[in-house]
């Protein structure tokens, strides 16, 4: 899992914000699958989950009902507009392009996030997460699922070279 998070910051570094933002979205519902009795992500988990770790930061302009909307518009529609949202859309200024931050503000009726500052709470929700869960029995159990690179393969499967499973 921390290499997961790792990976978004390098993406932050190179400034890839599609696949750092799209891999962020995914985090709360990873965190919730991994903290349930099933092992299974669903959309209050992902939303209690983002109340909790994430959302605080941001004042109540984005809680965890707003941040699954824009998830699901994004990660399945490629957008950042859904009918569900109290936004009609999420938007980014990308970073670099003014000399000022833009970050947690609402035009009109649009919200308006930073993307580095958004996948970095998202980020450091993950790591607070996983400070006070790694060790549980339920997190352990859930983890054993989890993807992660195996640098010398994966055994009866594949044996020496690395493998992601």
């Amino acid at each position: 899992m921390r290499e997961l998070l790792n990976q978004i910051k390098k993406g932050l570094n190179i400034n890839l914000y599609f696949l750092a933002l799209f891999v962020s979205l995914v985090i709360p519902d990873i965190c919730g699958a991994l903290d349930s009795e099933d092992g299974e992500a669903t959309g209050q988990k992902y939303k209690n989950w983002f109340d909790k770790y994430v959302a605080p930061k941001y004042n109540g302009f984005l809680s965890g009902a707003d941040c699954y909307y824009f998830r699901c518009s994004l990660l399945h529609q490629g957008t950042s507009q859904n009918s569900n949202s109290r936004y009609s859309r999420i938007l980014f200024i990308e970073p670099g392009a003014t000399t000022n931050i833009l970050h947690n503000n609402i035009l009109n009726d649009v919200l308006n996030i930073d993307v580095q500052i958004f996948c970095r709470d998202i980020i450091l929700g993950a790591e607070e997460y996983l400070n006070h869960n790694e060790g549980t029995e339920l997190y352990e159990r859930n983890y054993d699922k989890f993807i992660r690179r195996h640098p010398d393969g994966l055994l009866p499967y594949i044996a020496g070279v690395p493998v992601i499973s």
